[in-house]
């Protein structure tokens, strides 16, 4: 990936979006985010129309970063990724997958259509530790798009 493909942060602070129809979820993630040393302005929708709505009636960066559920109700995660990296506006976002559930095949489809990451959703020290080496690496202009084989985090070391 070359410097111009990658997606340069809002100056700030991140700007964080969650798509998850979860609420205890969306609470989780909010109360981990809320915990962290970097600075971070999170939003969130339920579903994936109310997803694709937020980011159309954005004019310019409505987010640094998202974090997409698989299994929502109206348009579920993969929809909503497909339909967004065919968005040349949206091309260069990082799009990490969130979800409880995983097969070999979806990965791929997720790979090939231009998922970041995909991690498991599991307990909130976990969590906490993903999303610190996620988010403060894209604070910092690291964030890079890995190989297949490093694409799935089901533990961070």
């Amino acid at each position: 990936m070359t410097n111009k493909d990658k997606i340069t942060p809002s100056p700030d602070s991140l700007h964080v979006l969650l798509a998850d129809d979860d609420s205890d979820d969306r609470y989780f993630f909010k109360k981990v985010i809320d915990e962290m040393s970097i600075a971070v302005k999170l939003a969130t929708v339920a579903n994936g129309e109310e997803l694709l709505l937020y980011l159309k009636a954005k004019p310019k960066n409505p987010t640094d970063i998202l974090f997409l559920d698989l299994n929502m109700p109206k348009k579920n995660g993969s929809e909503c990724l497909v339909e967004i990296k065919n968005d040349p506006k949206f091309k260069r976002l990082p799009i990490v997958i969130y979800s409880t559930s995983l097969s070999k095949s979806v990965a791929d489809f997720l790979y090939d259509h231009g998922a970041y990451f995909y991690i498991h959703k599991t307990d909130t020290a976990e969590l906490r530790k993903v999303l610190h080496h996620l988010l403060l690496s894209l604070s910092e202009h690291k964030l890079d798009r890995p190989k297949r084989e490093e694409f799935v985090i089901q533990k961070f070391v």
